[in-house]
């Protein structure tokens, strides 16, 4: 008799999770969230705009990127001349003479990737020329 006493005075360990004190902390979180967030001030971030250049400069080098990722080079808004991008840097260089404030721009149509603009303007900086923009177009309004 005394092995069958013993064996159920036995204790059971408890194998489940009390998610009692869980529950707790996360709806003490929820209402300190709740209560912190209408005080919290959302931050206001100046967008650039565009606008308009009070004067525009005389000596001007765009680089045209083609829909077929061709290049073109005009020089002061005339002769349009086909370039290879390995020759791109060298070309910019020959035209600007020495006057780094001379300033190259980028242009691109919608359809192309934004990686060959991306490879462009790599490549311009790779060269060390420092004035490189991008041409946007404005709405009308």
């Amino acid at each position: 008799m005394p092995a069958v006493a013993a064996r159920g005075s036995r204790r059971r360990t408890i194998s489940e999770i009390n998610m009692v004190p869980f529950i707790d902390v996360m709806l003490v979180l929820l209402i300190i969230f709740m209560v912190t967030a209408p005080l919290i001030t959302t931050g206001v971030i100046d967008l650039p705009t565009v606008g308009k250049a009070k004067k525009a400069p005389e000596h001007v080098i765009e680089i045209v990127v083609v829909n077929d990722e061709a290049l073109k080079m005009r020089v002061d808004g005339k002769d349009e001349q086909p370039i290879v991008l390995k020759n791109l840097a060298a070309r910019v260089k020959q035209v600007q003479a020495g006057n780094a404030e001379t300033p190259v721009v980028i242009s691109a149509d919608k359809a192309v990737k934004y990686e060959s603009v991306v490879k462009v303007m790599d490549t311009l900086q790779r060269a060390g020329v420092q004035r490189v923009g991008l041409s946007v177009k404005s709405s009308g309004g």
